[in-house]
């Protein structure tokens, strides 16, 4: 691939054009907003100005709804040889540009499976797909070299290819994004009006439940409104689950001893239903859960600390699986959470002490 052209320069247009034009790929940059596209190209994404002939690749960063009319659009006027998208649902736009007549031999559906809460080309970075599962929806009639241009696009992108039937990535997506998203809303929801004492208290699992609720609400009714039905599905079984849990919960109220053990057994089943679900997530790199010991170390917020920490546990070859960080309330100080493999953390437990660090049990 030699020359691309992406229509939508929002975070995830934005970010593909980044990621090409670091390994030396010419793109073209198009956006119903001008002024976003220009903010691309000063961003480095690439030029602003139109490709004077057909491009290698044409990659439609439109939002789900308005995705099949730019591929028709783009089509029509034969500005590439090869044409994809990459909205996060793949059944309907492909069934829009069937009913429109199209020749879909020079299409392929795919979606990477990254982003942030922030959108617009200021959020975008090249490097915003590395690792990632990038989803590719080919079918019979997809031309050998629409694919190979897609696989070029992700290898360019240093994601993961991964090859899905359009509407099983659908249902996927509902369960892993669509549905956690909706729910998340629905739990930073009941903080809205909640008493400032009690928001005060929030700790480090709000804040995960609660992280993508900050995103664009306009982005996800586009993408709601693209793949309504399994989202539905799912949180009617959600919806199943919370009246059980009510019931139980209620339950343990009771005077009744056998209605509270009632309780408790239905308290449980949702827990361990949780707990079995929960290490089906995959780990690091994709890889199957692993365990890891936690060392905390508390710390002042100052300039420095962090990087002092890593390289502390680096100087007694300690790798750092993961780092979450948990701020105090009221006070300027946090408590830095180390996952290392278990046995990794006697050993940095002792270095960090030897070195000052106070390291909570």
């Amino acid at each position: 691939m030699r020359t691309a052209l992406v229509i939508g320069t929002g975070l995830i247009g934005t970010s593909a054009a980044l990621a090409l034009v670091q390994r030396g790929v010419v793109v073209h940059l198009a956006d119903h907003d001008p002024e976003q596209a220009r903010t691309a190209a000063a961003l480095g994404a690439g030029t602003d100005e139109a490709p004077t002939g057909p491009v290698d690749l044409a990659i439609v960063a439109a939002p789900p709804a308005h995705v099949a009319a730019v591929l028709a659009d783009a089509m029509r006027r034969g500005v590439a040889r090869g044409y994809l998208d990459v909205a996060s649902v793949k059944g309907g736009p492909r069934r829009e540009l069937e009913a429109l007549g199209l020749d879909l031999t020079s299409y392929i559906g795919t979606h990477p499976m990254s982003g942030r809460e922030k959108s617009g080309p200021l959020a975008a970075t090249g490097d915003l797909f590395e690792g990632r599962p990038w989803v590719l929806t080919p079918t019979r009639d997809t031309d050998t070299e629409v694919l190979n241009l897609a696989l070029e696009l992700v290898s360019h992108c240093r994601a993961v290819p991964v090859v899905m039937d359009a509407d099983a990535h659908d249902r996927a997506v509902a369960l892993v994004s669509h549905m956690p998203h909706l729910v998340s809303s629905m739990v930073a929801a009941r903080l809205e009006n909640a008493e400032e004492a009690a928001v005060r208290l929030c700790g480090g699992g709000i804040r995960d439940v609660t992280r993508i609720a900050a995103s664009d609400p306009r982005m996800w009714i586009d993408i709601l409104s693209a793949n309504p039905g399994p989202v539905a599905d799912l949180l009617a079984d959600v919806s199943a689950d919370l009246d059980e849990t009510v019931r139980a919960l209620r339950a343990l109220q009771s005077s009744d001893e056998d209605k509270r053990r009632a309780g408790a057994t239905g308290i449980e089943d949702v827990l361990r239903r949780g707990n079995a679900g929960q290490v089906r997530v995959p780990g690091k790199h994709g890889s199957a859960p692993r365990v890891y010991e936690t060392v905390a170390v508390l710390i002042d917020d100052q300039p420095g600390q962090l990087a002092r920490i890593f390289a502390d546990a680096g100087r007694v070859g300690v790798n750092d699986e993961d780092v979450r960080i948990e701020h105090a309330t009221g006070q300027q100080a946090g408590l830095v959470q180390l996952m290392v493999e278990p046995k990794s953390a006697p050993v940095l437990t002792a270095a960090l002490r030897e070195r000052g660090w106070a390291i909570r049990q």
